[in-house]
This record gives structure tokens, C-alpha cells and sequence, in this order.
């Protein structure tokens, strides 16, 4: 007999904790790629701004980020207020949604502009430590767009810059 209420109470033990244990979500959410809501970004001079539609969506919460490498045209000011060309420079602009929560539906449309690129340091874009350099146009090629769903990656696109 008590055997058996050992093997019980190991069975329920066991049970319980299986039970217990939380279960594995996978993430699906993707960007629409085809049609009207495909990811799209625009140049709007030194930022950018990107839409698009996002399904699949599953988990709590989502983000989704933007990050695009660009050239920066840089103008350089002297200390008596004068203009010159700086050196073009390579930089990266970034943004992003913040989290959101999930909707019902599982779909979310978006539009996101990025920040503005960081100010640049005094050289080696201006002749020396006395100039200011001015970031006026930043060329961009492509943008990454990545969604994630409760902190995890679930797409990843790479999309031209028009």
C-alpha cells in the first residue's frame, strides 16, 4: 500500500510540473512583401521614413526597428560664419516603433522616420578642431527593417531607399 501512494504522489508530482511548464511559442509574424503594403522607405533628405504592413503577429508585444547606412554630404562653418564642403562621411541613421501591443487581428500598419544622424565630430570632415561640421543631405542605398515579437526576431528585410 505504500508503494503505491508513493508511485501516486510521484505520478502527481510528475503530472503537475508538466502542466506547469510554459509552452513554446513560435514567432510568425512577417512583413507583407507583395502588394499595396509592402515595405517601402523614402529618403527625405537626412532621414528616412519607412511603411509597410506586418501580419502574423502573435506574441505580447512587437517592435519593429529601421536602421540605414547612408554618405552624408558635409558642410563645414569657420568661426567667422563662412561655408565651405566638408568631407562626405559614412553614417547610419536608426529608428523605430517602441513597443507596441499586439493587436487582435495579428496586423499592424506602420510608418516609422528615422532619428536624425548623430552630430559629427570637428574633424576629419573640417579642415580642424575650430570649423563646424553641418550634415545637409545624407545618400542613402538601403534600409533593414527587423520585426520582433516579445524581444525575439521574427523578420528581417532589406529594402531599397527611393
Amino acid at each position: 500500500m505504500r508503494r503505491i501512494a508513493i508511485v501516486v504522489a510521484a505520478l502527481a508530482t510528475f503530472v503537475g510540473l508538466a502542466f506547469a511548464a510554459a509552452p513554446a511559442y513560435a514567432q510568425s509574424g512577417h512583413f507583407i512583401t507583395g502588394g499595396g503594403n509592402a515595405p517601402e522607405c523614402t529618403d527625405i533628405g537626412t532621414q528616412l521614413t519607412c511603411t509597410g504592413k506586418v501580419a502574423g503577429l502573435g506574441g505580447t508585444t512587437f517592435t519593429i526597428t529601421v536602421s540605414a547606412p547612408g554618405t552624408a554630404s558635409v558642410v563645414c562653418i569657420n568661426p567667422a560664419g563662412n561655408r565651405a564642403p566638408g568631407q562626405d562621411t559614412a553614417v547610419t541613421v536608426e529608428g523605430g516603433t517602441g513597443p507596441l501591443p499586439t493587436p487582435r487581428n495579428g496586423q499592424f500598419v506602420f510608418s516609422i522616420t528615422t532619428d536624425a544622424p548623430a552630430p559629427l565630430p570637428p574633424t576629419p570632415t573640417c579642415p580642424n578642431v575650430q570649423w563646424t561640421p553641418e550634415i545637409v543631405d545624407v545618400t542613402f542605398t538601403t534600409a533593414t527593417l527587423t520585426l520582433f515579437e516579445d524581444g525575439v526576431q521574427s523578420d528581417l528585410v532589406v529594402v531599397p531607399v527611393t
